[in-house]
């Protein structure tokens, strides 16, 4: 990774300034990889009575079973107190739970110690939150478009409100760049700079460079599209697609690489080409691959929640593990500009254009209520 220069480029938290701490589930059994089985532990934690409820439920300090809480903002799950509460589980949506590991939550605001109700407020199919990394090797932000449940580091919308309005961005920030580069950037144009750009000590250098924007740019265009992940399927060439192989067993227990044969092993299942970029890609210091088959296949402590899973392997899976694989090779391939250049367009030059220092008003959150939001045992939030 480039040594970090000191040259007055700004700071992350000034580029992007409202910024919000990470959701805390409390515990693991309303996320996983599997909805269903998110149903079923529904069921089974409503079925149960008394003491057996309260010890399925993991209280604690934040939440128990008479803890009274509003709904989620934009979900539909009840508000009455869950030590009487009934009815169907409120449908599981799409999370990221780890660095490009996609599950599934319920998202009932009676299930989450923390669960930022101002994320939930401005998450949409516009919306793309960046996520701060615990360092180390790997990309530094991790970019999606679902709602992230990634700890340690702060999240960032890049949108404050709604249907990809006021960018969270410096006030007056567009507007300078615009000037110094003779084009128009779009806020998720910023943002693929700031993708490519960014710094071990999130400090992102700003170029007055046409040419070295557009390189960057489209560098960090690739980028959010591989970690968002939507629109067109990701694809390797021809001859390097990873394929099975030799059929995965029911319930793989190991997970092992073999280098020379660029072949991923599970159990007696085999799954190549896989490039070695690919097995090797960690965030944080974490290996990937190897952290994604261990949320799938470790085993839970019996007679809890959690313990309710597939008995199975699913073809869901090996299918989101041949996409992981892809996208991991290709996220390798990307050229950051990092270390190309010294900031041009300064912190002591945001400040005489007065774009910095920041209002405080751009570093909370937006009004962003256009309905009501049901109050604990239904009563009319407030906000």
């Amino acid at each position: 990774m480039p040594s970090v220069t000191h040259d007055d480029a700004p700071l992350l938290a000034d580029l992007m300034p409202w910024s919000v701490a990470p959701p805390r589930l409390g515990r693991g059994w309303p996320a996983g990889p599997d909805a269903a089985s998110l149903k079923a532990r529904w069921d089974a934690l409503l079925k149960a009575e008394g003491p057996d409820r309260e010890a399925l439920f993991e209280p604690t300090r934040s939440r128990t079973l008479r803890s009274a809480v509003g709904q989620l903002p934009g979900r539909t799950g009840g508000t009455e107190k869950l030590v009487r509460a009934a009815g169907p589980c409120p449908e599981p949506v799409r999370v990221l739970s780890a660095p490009f590991d996609e599950q599934w939550l319920i998202p009932d605001h009676r299930l989450i110690d923390t669960a930022r109700p101002e994320l939930w407020r401005v998450a949409d199919d516009d919306q793309v939150f960046v996520a701060e990394t615990a360092g180390g090797a790997g990309p530094l932000l991790v970019a999606t478009s679902l709602l992230p449940l990634l700890r340690p580091g702060r999240i960032r919308p890049l949108y404050r409100r709604p249907g990809a309005t006021e960018p969270n961005l410096a006030p007056g920030l567009l507007a300078l760049l615009s000037e110094r580069l003779g084009l128009t950037p779009s806020p998720l144009d910023v943002l693929a700079w700031v993708m490519t750009a960014v710094r071990p000590d999130l400090t992102v250098p700003l170029t007055d460079d046409p040419g070295l924007w557009a390189r960057g740019v489209e560098s960090g265009h690739r980028l959010l599209w591989l970690m968002r992940r939507n629109g067109d399927r990701p694809k390797l060439p021809g001859g390097r697609r990873p394929y099975v192989r030799a059929p995965l067993p029911s319930r793989p227990l190991t997970l092992h690489y073999d280098r020379d044969e660029e072949t991923l092993h599970l159990d007696e299942g085999r799954i190549s080409p896989v490039p070695p970029e690919a097995w090797d890609y960690e965030v944080g210091g974490v290996r990937v691959l190897e952290d994604w088959f261990t949320t799938r296949t470790a085993e839970p402590e019996p007679g809890t929640l959690a313990a309710i899973r597939p008995t199975t392997w699913t073809q869901t899976w090996t299918s989101e593990l041949l996409e992981l694989i892809t996208v991991l090779a290709l996220l390798a391939e990307v050229e950051p500009v990092q270390g190309e250049s010294a900031s041009q367009v300064t912190t002591t030059a945001l400040r005489k254009a007065g774009v910095l220092p920041v209002p405080d008003s751009a570093r909370r959150p937006a009004s962003v209520l256009d309905h009501h939001e049901e109050g604990p045992e239904g009563q009319l939030g407030l906000i």
